[in-house]
């Protein structure tokens, strides 16, 4: 959002006025929204409330009061509870409340505190959304709460995504007070004679960023800076503008370079070390390298762990002066390996990162009947599915050119196994005199280690008679003589 921050006395009168302008802006609210405002009790979520209810009409929405007991704070939780509910119930609003020892959850989960809490709060969010009782969550961020993420992330050291701070929308969140600053609404509430919880806890300077609200940015705003707070909100909002073009520009890149497969990613050390095209024209392509390490990565990681600028870096280091085969583990359960011309990286097993124990070697065996019409074989350890479908080759031969391979179902023989390839496995491709060592096919096309782990093949009464990325052996493949064919389809599961 844009726009200057409301903070300066009898702002209270604007307030509506800037809100609307802000929700129509950034298009944060639409006509026939069910909008569960999350009401904690303190002074920002209840200003938040009233303000929504006198712009209702205009913006053409349905309110709920939400709320959410952590449970942290003994009777003081239960009374703030009690307060929002009775809020809800004189404004003759629908309240859903849900609650959760979240003090107990981050013992089991060994998780920060904070993190717990918001985690549970927003999962409870989510499922309201899902179970359709709400389209839209409305939280109370303010001006302030934008200025301290900011001077946090800032303090813990951050590049541009952290200075974006806080963003406007993020799924079925929408924060609508952005913008205005934490004093006006607590004059609006003075003025509409409406009282508000206060959390005790948040004035616990013990904690970064009550230290932040309480010490720094006073100190900031007195004797450096008045409109320190204003000034870090246009931060955070040019940065996420940067952040949303160079991510497309990123997305768009890796679209183009990154090679997907079933069993890893690789992309080019060229593509990657040079993502927008000769040196000498894009000299300052370092940026997008590095977002599409971040981007390969985040969509093969199998669970938490934060990738940092070293483990970026060690990876572009690999890229441009690392040895053949040398690979590195990354958080979040992924590895990349350095292949020849490739960097390769794949998503490893579900054990921990620290322990040494080698990934389940992807293996598998499974029959066929093909008395059928279509076959399907799932193969879990690949995360794909194979479709054998029976078709009459002449009328169909166009169409399946370019859909896979067929094989010419009155040439095979049984027992028909689909199966991981072995050391000793050969195949004589449409094209080759004789037949060579799979082994050695699949270093001539540099298939990485990695990704021939359990690469699939076929095998007719024992021969091999196609194996993933090569055409069908000539004795098996569909030919003039072929009336049934048997397409062979392999898709992502």
């Amino acid at each position: 959002m844009s726009g200057r921050s409301v903070g300066t006395p009898g702002a209270g009168k604007r307030l509506g006025a800037d809100l609307l302008a802000a929700i129509r802006r950034s298009r944060l609210l639409q006509p026939g929204d069910c909008v569960g405002v999350c009401v904690s009790g303190g002074a920002d979520s209840v200003a938040m409330l009233l303000l929504l209810i006198e712009l209702r009409k205009k913006l053409g929405v349905v309110l709920s009061v939400v709320h959410f007991n952590h449970e942290l704070r003994g009777k003081a939780s239960d009374a703030d509870e009690k307060f929002v509910a009775k809020l809800a119930a004189k404004l003759r609003l629908p309240f859903h409340a849900s609650r959760e020892n979240v003090a107990a959850k981050a013992r089991r989960e060994k998780a920060n505190l904070e993190d717990a809490a918001r985690r549970a709060r927003y999962a409870f969010f989510a499922q309201l959304a899902s179970d359709g009782k709400v389209t839209k969550l409305a939280v109370a961020h303010t001006a302030d709460d934008q200025a301290e993420t900011v001077l946090a992330h800032i303090l813990r050291g951050t590049g541009l995504a952290g200075l974006g701070g806080i963003h406007p929308a993020w799924g079925h969140v929408v924060r609508p007070l952005l913008q205005i600053r934490r004093s006006a609404l607590r004059s609006y509430l003075q003025q509409r004679k409406q009282t508000w919880r206060e959390d005790i806890t948040n004035r616990d300077t013990r904690k970064l960023r009550a230290r932040i609200r309480k010490k720094l940015l006073p100190l900031v705003e007195k004797h450096f800076q008045p409109a320190v707070v204003e000034h870090l909100a246009a931060l955070a909002e040019a940065a996420r503008e940067d952040e949303a073009l160079l991510d497309a520009i990123t997305t768009e890149r890796a679209s183009t370079i990154v090679q997907k497969n079933f069993a890893a990613t690789s992309v080019r050390l060229q593509d990657l070390l040079e993502p927008l095209g000769d040196r000498v024209r894009f000299p300052h392509s370092e940026a997008v390298r590095k977002r599409i390490v971040r981007h390969i990565v985040k969509d093969l990681k199998q669970r938490s762990g934060q990738l940092n600028a070293d483990h970026v870096q060690s990876v572009l280091e690999l890229a441009e002066h690392g040895e053949n085969g040398k690979s590195l583990p990354l958080p979040g359960g992924v590895e990349v390996r350095r292949e020849h011309e490739n960097l390769v990286f794949r998503a490893t097993s579900g054990a921990s990162s620290k322990s040494k124990a080698p990934d389940a070697p992807r293996q598998f065996e499974q029959q066929i009947d093909f008395s059928g019409g279509e076959t399907l074989i799932e193969v879990p350890c690949l995360a794909c599915v194979f479709r054998f479908t029976n078709i009459d080759w002449p009328s169909n031969r166009g169409e399946t050119s370019v859909k896979g391979p067929v094989l010419d179902r009155h040439s095979l023989r049984l027992p028909l196994v689909l199966r991981s390839w072995r050391p000793g496995d050969q195949l004589r491709p449409s094209g080759h005199r004789k037949a060579h060592k799979l082994k050695r096919l699949l270093n001539e096309k540099r298939v990485s280690r990695w990704e021939r782990e359990g690469w699939p093949v076929l095998t007719s009464g024992g021969v091999l008679a196609w194996a993933r990325g090569f055409p069908v052996a000539p004795e098996f493949a569909a030919n003039e003589r072929t009336r049934v064919g048997i397409l062979i389809e392999e898709k992502i599961r």
